[in-house]
């Protein structure tokens, strides 16, 4: 797979290299055609192969835009048009006025465009203007004075009702059986030691909570 690849690429780049040569070598003959001899002849073909370029990264860098394209159509015009040119249309060897016309006026036309690329930026967006704030200044009014009724008499503290004391909890309700168990409890240990029992020895022999030994004791009582 990968040697597959390494061809592809290496077959696209070769037709890269003999298809701009091909282009190189029309606007040469092209230009020396019409009167650029010597070096001037191989700068036409530089030239617009650069400003082709130049346009083209603008479009793949900020994006299609009116002076990309434009400059990218045009150096694309004159390199097509110098293939199709010398194919045979037109008498290089007596070439037309305004092709003469149009070789001698591109080197100004093509720094123009490279400079126009070069220079000049993407159309920045225009700033937001933020929202209004609203003036809350002539809102914030005094509140009005709460001015005593004349007629009102204050209430004395002493007047009001106390308040009520919480009512005692009811003593829980002892089963028979419990408190016949507990007084069987009680009366032996009465027996053993002579004295009547507390509510916490009573309470850890039955093995019942506090509230229930309490109660458990008001009735043995």
């Amino acid at each position: 797979m990968g040697a597959r690849h390494g061809l592809r690429v290496d077959a696209v780049l070769v037709q890269a290299v003999i298809a701009g040569a091909l282009s190189f070598a029309h606007l040469h003959d092209l230009a020396a055609a019409a009167g650029q001899d010597g070096w001037k002849a191989w700068a036409y073909p530089v030239s617009v192969d650069l400003l082709l370029v130049a346009a083209w990264r603008r479009l793949r860098s900020e994006g299609p835009s009116r002076l990309a394209w434009c400059w990218f159509l045009i150096a694309l015009f004159a390199s097509l048009g110098a293939n199709i040119a010398t194919a045979g249309f037109l008498d290089l060897a007596d070439p037309p006025a305004l092709l003469r016309l149009g070789i001698a006026g591109w080197p100004a036309l093509a720094f123009l465009g490279g400079t126009l690329l070069a220079h000049s930026s993407a159309a920045e967006p225009e700033p937001v203007a933020p929202a209004p704030v609203p003036d809350t200044r002539n809102d914030e009014r005094p509140l009005p004075e709460v001015v005593p009724e004349p007629d009102a008499v204050p209430v004395p503290a002493t007047a009001l009702p106390a308040a009520t004391a919480p009512a005692s909890t009811p003593a829980p309700p002892v089963p028979a059986v419990l408190v016949d168990h507990a007084r069987k409890v009680a009366d032996e240990y009465r027996a053993r030691t002579g004295a009547p029992i507390d509510t916490d020895t009573l309470r850890s022999r039955l093995g019942v909570p506090p509230h229930l030994a309490d109660a458990i004791a008001a009735q043995l009582a």
